[in-house]
Order: C-alpha cells, then sequence, then structure tokens
C-alpha cells in the first residue's frame, strides 16, 4: 500500500514539475498549480458544452451514457470551479510582491490546493458515473444536492469552505505580517464574504419560496458580488503591474466598487425574487438596481488607460493588457448591457426561464471571470519564463494569442446572438402567444428559429474551443525562444 501511495504522489508531484521554477517565489509557485488545473477544467467546460449543444439538436446522441443532464451540469459546474481556481491562483501570484512577506502557512496552502483539487476529480467522476436512482439524504450528502449549479455533495461544498477558509488565512496573515493597502484591505474583507456566503446554501428549508431565497443568495451573492470584488482587486493589481497604473486610481474606483455593491448589489438580487412568491416591492427594487455593479470596474479600467496615455507610460505585456480591454468590454456588455436587457420585470415576465438567460449567461461571465483570468495566465508565463519581452514584436509567436483573443471572443459572441435569436422565439410564442402552457413549450422547442440557433450555437462552440486550443498552445510555447528583458515599467504613485 506504501509503495502504491508513493508511486501516486510522485506522479502527482511530476505533473506539477513545472511550478519549481527559480524564477518564482512560493505563492507564484502555488499559483501556477492552480492556474494549470484551471486550464484543464476549462477545457473540460467547453467539451461538455459542446456535447449538450449537440444533444440540443441531436436528442439521442449519447443517450444513456452521457445524458444531457449530466453534460449540461458539468459544464455549468466545470466553469463556477475553473474560474475560483483561476481567482484563488491570481491572489496567490501577487500575495507576496503586494504584502512585501513570505506567505504566512503557505504549506496549509498547498494542501487545500490537492484536497480541493481531489475533491473535485471526485465530484466529477460522481457526476459520470453515479446520477441515477432514488433520491435520500444520504444522496445529498455524497452524490447530488439536487440544486441547480450548485449539484455538489454536501461533503465538497464543507471542502469548498474550509479551503477558502485556508486561503483567507493564508491572505489576512500575510498581509497583517507585512503591509497593508487599500488593495489589500478590500481583499481580505472580500474572502470572509466569499466562505460565508456559500454557506447559504447548505441548509434547507420546507417553504420553497424561503429555500429559493436562500440559494440565491450563493447564485447572485457569491458568483456576481464577492467574485465581482475579487476580480476588482485583482484587476487593480494587474493594471499598476502591467501600466504602472498609480495606486490611488485603482483603489478609489475598487472602493466605489464596494459601496456600489453594499449599495445595489444586495437589492439587485431582487431580480431573482420576481416569481418565486416575494413580496410585490422587490419587483421595483430588484428591477432598478440590477445592472450597476460592472461600472466601476470598467471607470476603472479606462481612467487607468488615460492616466498611462497622459503619462507616456507602456504596457509591459500585450497579450495580458488585451485581454484586459476584452474584460472591459465583455464585463460592461455581458453584465451590464445584457443583464438589464431581461432583469426588468415587464420584460422577465416573457423572458424569464428562456434561452434569453443563458444569453445573457453565456457572455457575462465569459467577459466579466474568464478574461481576467486569462489576462492573468498571461502575466504568469511572462514571469515564468524569466521576466522576458511580451510587448511589441514577439518572434513568431504573436499570431497565436492574436487569434486566439479573436477566436474565443467570435466565438462567444456567435453563441450568444444564437441563444438570444433563440430566447427572443420563446418568448414570442412560448410565452406572449400561447401562454406559457405546456403545448406552448414544446411548439417553441421544435420551432424552426429555435433548431437553426441551436445549429448556430454549436457552430460557434466549435469556434470557441478552437480559440482555446490556440490559447493553449500559446501559453505553452510564447516567450520561449525570448531573450530580451521584459519593457521597463514606468511607475508613479
Amino acid at each position: 500500500m506504501s509503495a502504491i501511495l508513493s508511486n501516486v504522489s510522485g506522479k502527482v508531484t511530476s505533473l506539477f514539475a513545472f511550478t519549481e521554477n527559480p524564477h518564482l517565489n512560493g505563492g507564484q509557485k502555488l499559483a501556477s498549480k492552480y492556474f494549470t488545473v484551471a486550464m484543464v477544467l476549462f477545457l473540460a467546460q467547453l467539451l461538455f458544452g459542446l456535447l449538450a449543444a449537440i444533444q440540443f439538436i441531436w436528442p439521442d446522441f449519447l443517450f444513456g451514457w452521457l445524458d444531457f443532464s449530466v453534460n449540461r451540469m458539468i459544464h455549468t459546474n466545470a466553469m463556477v470551479v475553473w474560474l475560483l481556481y483561476g481567482f484563488l491562483g491570481s491572489v496567490y501570484w501577487f500575495l507576496e510582491e503586494e504584502s512585501g512577506s513570505e506567505i504566512v502557512g503557505l504549506k496549509l496552502g498547498v494542501i487545500g490546493f490537492y484536497v480541493l483539487t481531489i475533491a473535485v476529480t471526485l465530484v466529477v467522476l460522481v457526476y459520470l458515473l453515479i446520477q441515477t436512482g432514488p433520491g435520500k439524504d444520504a444522496s445529498i450528502w455524497f452524490i447530488n444536492e439536487g440544486r441547480e449549479y450548485i449539484e455538489a455533495p454536501r461533503w465538497a461544498d464543507i471542502g469548498i469552505v474550509v479551503v477558502i477558509l485556508v486561503f483567507f488565512y493564508n491572505v489576512a496573515a500575510t498581509f497583517a505580517k507585512g503591509r497593508w493597502s487599500g488593495v489589500s484591505g478590500v481583499l481580505t474583507l472580500d474572502l470572509i464574504a466569499l466562505a460565508g456566503l456559500y454557506t447559504a446554501g447548505m441548509f434547507y428549508l420546507t417553504n420553497i419560496t424561503a429555500d429559493q431565497y436562500w440559494w440565491w443568495w450563493v447564485i447572485h451573492l457569491w458568483v456576481e458580488a464577492t467574485w465581482e470584488v475579487l476580480v476588482g482587486c485583482i484587476m487593480a493589481w494587474s493594471l499598476m503591474h502591467l501600466l504602472g497604473a498609480r495606486r490611488k486610481i485603482v483603489q478609489t474606483w475598487l472602493y466605489i466598487e464596494v459601496a456600489l455593491m453594499f449599495g445595489s448589489g444586495i437589492l439587485g438580487l431582487g431580480h431573482h425574487y420576481f416569481w418565486i412568491g416575494t413580496p410585490d416591492y422587490w419587483f421595483s427594487i430588484g428591477g432598478f438596481f440590477s445592472a450597476l455593479e460592472p461600472i466601476p470596474l470598467v471607470a476603472m479600467v479606462v481612467h487607468s488607460v488615460y492616466d498611462a496615455g497622459v503619462h507616456k507610460f507602456k504596457a509591459t505585456n500585450h497579450p495580458a493588457m488585451a485581454w484586459i480591454i476584452a474584460h472591459t468590454f465583455g464585463n460592461f456588455i455581458g453584465a451590464g448591457v445584457w443583464g438589464f436587457m431581461q432583469t426588468l420585470p415587464q420584460i422577465n415576465l416573457y423572458t424569464h426561464g428562456t434561452q434569453w438567460s443563458a444569453s445573457h449567461g453565456h457572455i457575462a461571465f465569459f467577459g466579466a471571470y474568464a478574461t481576467i483570468n486569462i489576462a492573468f495566465f498571461y502575466m504568469a508565463v511572462q514571469k515564468w519564463r524569466g521576466n522576458v519581452w511580451m510587448s511589441g514584436d514577439l518572434p513568431g509567436n504573436g499570431w497565436k494569442w492574436k487569434w486566439s483573443i479573436g477566436l474565443l471572443n467570435f466565438g462567444v459572441l456567435g453563441m450568444t446572438v444564437a441563444l438570444l435569436i433563440a430566447g427572443y422565439e420563446q418568448a414570442f410564442i412560448e410565452r406572449a402567444m400561447q401562454g406559457s402552457t405546456w403545448d406552448a413549450y414544446f411548439a417553441a422547442q421544435s420551432h424552426p428559429w429555435f433548431r437553426e440557433a441551436m445549429v448556430w450555437r454549436t457552430v460557434f462552440g466549435l469556434v470557441t474551443i478552437g480559440g482555446l486550443g490556440l490559447l493553449i498552445w500559446d501559453l505553452m510555447t510564447i516567450g520561449k525562444d525570448e531573450s530580451r528583458p521584459a519593457l521597463a515599467l514606468t511607475h508613479e504613485d
């Protein structure tokens, strides 16, 4: 038995041997592990999403082997988990530099990474192999909680909270030992909410309205609030690192982001309460405050880029900067415009539960979260290569990152538009014309507009996977043959 464990340990260690890099500090080595698993899960998200898309066109495809419900479940959960891996890795990456101190409890953080990765692997295997049979109390703990988007069994939920608490300890203790800043203060407080709000999805109430009320606190406030603040912290550090943006600028907009999140984010949660039996006042409150959250992050980037132009700063990493610009547009359009387009109750009455929501989800998650993770991956690769040149005139590699960012954004936008057309058709036929009956539902599902939109969603899904393939290839090769040092950073406080 000891020989088997030793062999497994050796293989796991060799898998992450590349993280033992002399250019990286302890936190960055751990971050590299997180980034690697994030890319694997990103690929899994797209592949299982493609399978689900194909099954919309040919429902019998892989029926009995990989059913639609399983593919969709892995698709959505892999998305949430790979984004979380990217965020954790990004914070570990800049933690020592921002605090001016070695990470406190780094070995505990490494253990947390392996615990989380083993747990994710087991959960995926359970999703794939054990999804039939009666639902019992035991199945909640070991198979599936049966709640959309947070289907992980209860033991995995507890594991996630424990890992986040270890992460919080690493961050808070390190900043307490080193130096504090506005970014570190916001980050530390946000991590308390990141662990605390997830527990809102770990209990059940017999009243379905009350149960759905707390379930939305996880789906909206965990993903759309604590993540937005976490992204704000990562974005602030990225702009200072890439452009030499002044700290007072990024911190000011970060404070505004936090204030707006508390002032509108919790109230904006009300757009999920329209049809679950809550009081009527949520119609006006939820409808008004729903789409204000992305504004400070967009303003942070715009202000920083403008300021960099005034002071003639230059970006030290063109691929990373391009992805940050993509984040700015994607966050504003996906989370802001596409979100507000369906959250007014007068509109949501017709769009709720249609592919209109899926259209918003695709562009919002990619634009608001995936883009900033990919930007950080490029920053990490630059340092991993020895802080080499990654600005203009990249020899032999420049086309890969440009084509990958083009294909990924074009593919996601194409899926978004295709799903919007399908959602429009559903809202028109299923809701406006035939009044939300079962006959209306099946009439909408069989309409040519819907079926053609599903075909185009699949086509653009293939484009997106092609972009991801190029991205992985580029991340593995960019800067490999580069000997020039990175562009010197001009910085002003």
